[in-house]
């Protein structure tokens, strides 16, 4: 059996395909699963860097999507055959994330051994049936990107038809979070540095689009677009870098879902426009398992299908890596065995 492991110290020329035995048989509330494909996130990458510590060997990917090749005793929501995907937080089934998760030490790719590996077997609790009628893919984009943007925009944020959402950039989150508005009856404003980029994100639904580069003072132009209302939520994946002006564009007594710190870990906090705006600044990590399978009866009803720019091979998860920061991509990036 083959699985993709980081070697320590970090970094991506230390990913390294490695032989292991094949993982065992599933004990009591066990599946066993034979991994077909996964996708990549900013997390994903923040371990193989280094950014982030994590144990020798450690296999990587917190997303993982495949077939049960085997089902452990007292496992009936499981049988042979099914198509599932991971879950990020395999002990969190429900309810309020204080009392279940301990920051990523149960989390794949990071805490514990991850997804990118022909055969897993873990609790029956790691995983959710995938969408009817999907591929192994694009199933592997539900685990971080899309149920982050569902936590944020329903089960936090209670989006309604004839809200408006602004989501910042067209990676996975906020193409997800696109498609959710949409689903929901919601206007969705897009910015990026790409107007190629932005045309895709009008094709998929867009109502209005933004260039922030050759508008920087982009809240203001959220707040024209909006006569002067602003939006009701901002899936804000910027951080520090972009949060004053995510506080411009939202709506008095909006919402602003902190998922993302690609400018920063620290900075000003803009506390005044917060105050005067009475908006909910709101940070979240990803969702629990309820969640998660809401989620996929969401999608399904709604034939709904995810974004995927590109699929490496899990050999080439390294050079996914250097693909995903370098930013090009519109979607989710994937790969597969």
């Amino acid at each position: 059996m083959r699985s993709i492991t980081l070697k320590q110290p970090g970094g991506l020329a230390n990913i390294t395909v490695t032989e292991v035995a094949e993982s065992a048989a599933p004990a009591k509330g066990e599946i066993k699963v034979k991994i077909h494909a996964g996708s990549l996130n900013y997390h994903d990458y923040l371990v193989a860097s280094g950014a982030m510590p994590s144990a020798e060997d450690r296999v990587l990917l917190s997303d993982g999507a495949g077939e049960v090749v085997a089902v452990g005793e007292g496992v009936e929501e499981f049988k042979v055959g099914d198509n599932v995907v991971s879950t990020f937080f395999p002990q969190w089934l429900s309810g309020n994330a204080q009392h279940d998760v301990d920051g990523f030490a149960q989390t794949p790719g990071d805490g514990v051994d991850g997804l990118a590996a022909n055969f897993v077997t873990r609790s029956a609790c790691a995983f959710t049936l995938a969408p009817k009628g999907w591929s192994h893919a694009e199933a592997a984009t539900i685990t971080t990107a899309g149920l982050t943007a569902w936590r944020a925009l329903v089960c936090d944020g209670n989006v309604k038809a004839g809200d408006t959402i602004l989501t910042l950039g067209t990676g996975g989150v906020s193409i997800a979070a696109l498609q959710i508005g949409k689903m929901l009856g919601a206007k969705v404003i897009v910015t990026s540095s790409s107007d190629e980029k932005l045309e895709k994100a009008k094709a998929l639904g867009a109502d209005h689009i933004i260039n922030y580069k050759t508008q920087p003072d982009w809240g203001q132009e959220v707040l024209k677009l909006t006569q002067g209302k602003g939006v009701n939520h901002v899936i804000e994946l910027g951080g520090p870098g972009t949060l004053a002006q995510s506080v411009e564009a939202v709506a008095v007594g909006g919402q602003i879902s902190l998922i993302g710190v690609l400018t920063g870990f620290e900075g000003n906090l803009p506390l005044a426009g917060l105050m005067f705006k009475q908006a909910r600044l709101q940070g979240l990590l990803v969702g629990n398992r309820q969640q998660q399978q809401d989620y996929v009866a969401a999608l399904e009803a709604n034939n709904v299908k995810p974004v995927i720019d590109t699929t490496f091979k899990y050999e080439e998860l390294s050079t996914a890596f250097d693909y995903q920061i370098n930013g090009s991509h519109f979607g989710k990036i994937c790969v597969a065995w």
